[in-house]
């Protein structure tokens, strides 16, 4: 028997559950809430950094809750910092670039033979539903999923745009908490929809996509609606970010989406537990990559793109925990399959995490968990001449970050655009409400619009350049010293045998992992249909027209 199926017969022989298709009334459920775009920000990780930050801020009470009850991992990433390529990673278990065309974001499109998780669940006897973004931009949109056949929508889809939809309640009259309360109605409205169609004693999986944390939101509704001063942010800011009055209230407006995420965990929470299903239900809470419209977080492999919350209440586990095992999101995959008691299939990357979940103990529960890799192909596809990608590779463990850019000469977050106007010449509106306009691999935003505008000043040069300026082949940070990666030491004589030491240990892992980026010649991604242009372009939102819903 392998070491997997004894942990997991250990393991349900310990809390009284039978894992068979045959006892399939014993098996725990999931209820796995994973937003667009919400970065490793919760209050519970302000305990965790012990350096300010907007973690400082930010309160998120029912991840808090899941974190006191359950494990909080402290370096949990996602396999690219792009939507469409970290969810196929994730929902596949495999390493985002062997996903096929999933591997990009504009132009992907599914290969419907390769398994996920829950459809492996559905025909395993699970109930299973969604409520929003499964997987998109993409042909087949949520066809991980299976499309919308198993889509609990009906009750609405307010908490997909929470501040724009608060605000418009407020417009009429209502206060923040109970326009908030409107919306968390339909939370509830859909989980009990999915819950109404589930065969009595049937084992459920219910996957929660809020896009609120995805761009745009109402600027100024951090404050309006949740009372997040952008003055408690002064000297939090990671240092990617100008800490300024603008910047400030960009990013208090951005913890206000995350704390919607939040209350829309707790108004599954008290469903859950009305029910009486808590006791049999595993918790899982993660996003898809950094903060989105910023200097290195969304579309970078610095740890402001790539890291992500991951919080996971286990029924009867030891609580408190903090794991410092590196883990990446496509664990997750083969997690839910030991959870039901389904056999892996063939072509996972990934390993289970059941161990560090079911362990009573935190800190390096697995040694050999110390490092994970991450990537990134294309993103907007027109961010670059003939639509080609910026393929990057990255290396992350506890001490260093070893970043690999394949092709310097290029833009990293696509091509300047207007922004080599002058600028007295340049748009803020376009710059915080079109992405296409300048740099197209970092979204519109008023973090944009000022490291943009403030590019000739002094203060502003540098973010500038930490934001759009081409970058070295090798990239190496020293995260003891270093911990926002400002500073690369890849050419400092003190680092060379690190530097070594790393990128030996990065290319290994990518051509163990089959990598067609360093296996393969000619390279797939730098080829048609890689690099294929949209087949739509999307038309261009007018300035001042209302925002479409995410």
């Amino acid at each position: 028997m392998s070491t997997r199926w004894l942990h997991v017969g250990v393991l349900c022989a310990g809390i009284g559950l039978r894992a068979t298709a045959a006892q399939a009334d014993s098996r725990l459920n999931i209820l796995f809430v994973f937003a667009d775009d919400w970065g490793r920000y919760a209050g519970a990780y302000a305990a965790l950094d012990r350096v300010p930050s907007p973690s400082d801020v930010i309160k998120t009470p029912h991840v808090d809750r899941m974190a006191r009850e359950g494990v909080i991992f402290r370096h949990a990433f996602v396999s690219a910092p792009s939507c469409t390529p970290c969810r196929s990673a994730l929902f596949s278990g495999r390493h985002f670039f062997n996903t096929g065309r999933g591997a990009i974001l504009v132009g992907a499109v599914w290969d419907t033979a390769i398994p996920t998780f829950p459809l492996l669940l559905r025909d395993a006897g699970y109930h299973i539903g969604k409520s929003y973004k499964v997987w998109s931009p993409g042909a087949n949109p949520d066809a991980p999923f299976d499309g919308q056949r198993h889509a609990y929508e009906k009750a609405g889809r307010a908490p997909n745009n929470f501040s724009e939809e608060t605000e418009k309640r407020m417009t009429q009259g209502l206060s923040a908490a109970a326009a908030r309360e409107q919306i968390l109605d339909q939370v509830r409205g859909n989980f009990d929809a999915f819950m109404a169609d589930r065969k009595p004693g049937q084992p459920w999986l219910y996957y929660f996509g809020t896009t609120t944390t995805h761009r745009e939101w109402v600027k100024g509704s951090g404050l309006r609606h949740w009372g997040i001063r952008p003055d408690a942010l002064k000297g939090k800011l990671p240092g990617v970010l100008p800490d300024v009055p603008e910047v400030r209230e960009d990013v208090a407006d951005y913890l206000g989406e995350c704390q919607a995420v939040d209350a829309c965990l707790g108004a599954l929470l008290q469903r859950i537990e009305a029910a009486g299903e808590l006791a049999r239900t595993v918790i899982v809470v993660s996003g898809d990559h950094g903060f989105p419209g910023v200097p290195s977080g969304k579309c970078n492999l610095y740890s402001h793109g790539t890291a992500v919350p991951l919080v996971v209440r286990w029924p009867g586990g030891t609580p408190g925990r903090i794991a410092d095992d590196f883990v990446c999101l496509p664990d997750l995959c083969p997690t839910f399959l030991d959870i039901a008691g389904v056999p892996h299939p063939a072509g996972l990357d990934s390993r289970s995490i059941l161990p560090l979940l079911t362990a009573e103990t935190g800190g390096l529960i697995d040694p050999s968990r110390t490092a994970v890799i991450t990537g990134r192909e294309r993103h907007v596809a027109e961010a670059r001449d003939a639509c080609l990608p910026y393929p990057m590779r990255a290396l992350h463990t506890a001490d260093f970050l070893y970043i690999r850019n394949f092709a310097p000469e290029r833009w990293p977050m696509g091509a300047p655009f207007a922004a080599e106007a002058p600028l007295d010449t340049l748009s803020v509106e376009e710059l915080e409400h079109n992405t296409r306009y300048a740099f197209p691999d970092l979204d519109a935003s008023p973090t944009k619009a000022w490291v943009v505008l403030n590019r000739e000043s002094e203060s502003g040069r540098r973010h500038y350049a930490l934001a759009f300026a081409k970058r070295p082949a090798e990239e190496l940070y020293d995260l003891r010293k270093d911990r926002d990666q400002l500073n690369n030491v890849v050419a400092d004589p003190a680092y060379a045998a690190a530097r070594a030491r790393m990128a030996d240990d990065l290319t290994a892992r990518l051509k163990a992992a089959g990598d067609p980026r360093v296996c393969q010649n000619p390279i797939p991604f730098e080829q048609p249909p890689f690099t294929d242009p949209p087949a739509k372009k999307a038309p261009k939102r007018p300035v001042g027209a209302p925002l479409a819903p995410r």
